[in-house]
């Protein structure tokens, strides 16, 4: 259903909420005072409401039994609706570590999704997690597929992609690794560091290359040592984007807090790192080319028991936020929308309720609880 306006409801804008009329032209957002006359058409009516940006994950593998490195393009159109109703309006596609000749087929299932268009949340491009990763902190890595850094691979899956490669995981200590992450700034490819045992130094020099954020931060990467900072201490000290998998079990709710006291709100950007499980009972899965299996929700690898992966959304990841840090929901939102969309480049139109970008819009109740959607202006939910 498309709307022409949304009224009645406090609007999500500069970080507080105020009384604001939305209206949606082309599935583009107008801002109008509360008491200005509204267009013509179907009204929305958001009393008792807030409306806050739709939600953006840059880190996710699937969700509802559909697994990005095996999803053809009704697949990445069924995870796009699920995620739709959960408030994420756009999100990358997370391909794990496979074969080359597996991640050239996601890339081709990717575009066709695009050309076919969507009913649910945009998909905006690929996040490829590896292939140039230390096999020390591979998680549910295949160790056999990961290699040394390899431009000119890189830059046969960016042109395969048509640009749509929008995000790099990459281990400083690998081979090739520093080197490469200029290339992929050279490729309009953000790099993020993770899956890394990598030093201090090590990780300063990804980052002065121009790595701008660090893959689910505290989790398969070296920790803080008062003696050897390592990966861990670098991310932390510099300005680099730091992801957080708020689901209470990649990280204690203080290290959740202790993220934000020190990186400042600005600098962390929630992911759901969700997989196939996501949305479906506990059970037998996969991710990639791994066993997995779900327990109260818990995903790890059926091999050695590492925790794989997520089951979270980001409406229970926001709400997470918000008991966690005992925060506003003010405050905790740019984690899921400006963030998030600053880093991947798209803050442009994505990330905040403001006259010209995508009418990508979450009513939350009074619980936080989502009563409806839009995608570019479209009610989904």
């Amino acid at each position: 259903m498309s709307v022409r306006c949304m009224i009645n409801g406090q609007v999500y804008v500069g970080r507080r909420f105020q009384a604001k009329t939305v209206c949606i032209e082309d599935g583009k957002i107008r801002l109008l005072p509360p008491d200005a006359p509204v267009p013509e058409g179907e009204a929305y009516d958001a009393a008792g409401e807030k409306i806050v940006p739709g939600f953006i994950d840059v880190h996710t593998h699937g969700a509802v039994g559909v697994d990005v490195n095996s999803a053809p393009p009704e697949g990445l159109e069924k995870i796009a609706r699920f995620f739709a109703g959960n408030g994420t309006t756009s999100w990358l596609a997370s391909v794990l570590t496979d074969t080359e000749e597996q991640t050239r087929w996601c890339i081709t299932q990717y575009k066709a999704h695009r050309q076919n268009g969507t009913a649910g949340a945009e998909l905006l491009g690929i996040h490829l997690e590896g292939p140039f990763l230390a096999a020390a902190y591979k998680g549910a890595m295949p160790e056999h597929l990961l290699r040394k850094g390899d431009a000119g691979l890189l830059r046969a899956y960016q042109e395969l992609a048509e640009g749509g490669v929008r995000y790099l995981t990459i281990s400083p200590e690998v081979e090739g690794a520093v080197e490469l992450i200029p290339t992929t700034r050279e490729l309009g490819i953000v790099a993020a560091i993770g899956h890394s045992g990598a030093d201090y130094e090590t990780a300063m020099a990804a980052i002065a290359s121009g790595a701008q954020a660090a893959t689910h931060t505290f989790n398969a990467m070296q920790l803080l040592h008062q003696h050897r900072p390592a990966i861990c201490g670098a991310v932390l000290e510099s300005d680099v984007y730091c992801e957080a998998i708020c689901d209470g079990r990649h990280l204690h709710p203080a290290v959740v807090r202790l993220l934000l006291k020190v990186k400042g709100i600005e600098r962390v950007v929630a992911i759901t790192d969700s997989i196939m499980a996501a949305g479906l009972p506990d059970g037998k899965y996969h991710l990639g080319v791994n066993e997995v299996v779900v327990e109260d929700g818990d995903a790890k690898l059926a091999s050695d028991g590492t925790r794989a992966g997520s089951t979270l959304t980001q409406d229970a990841a926001l709400k997470n936020l918000l008991a966690f840090t005992g925060r506003t929901l003010e405050d905790v939102l740019p984690l899921l929308t400006e963030n998030p969309a600053r880093l991947i480049g798209v803050f442009d139109r994505k990330g905040s309720v403001a006259d010209g970008k995508d009418a990508d819009l979450v009513a939350l109740d009074d619980k936080n609880n989502i009563s409806a959607v839009f995608v570019r202006g479209e009610k989904i939910r």
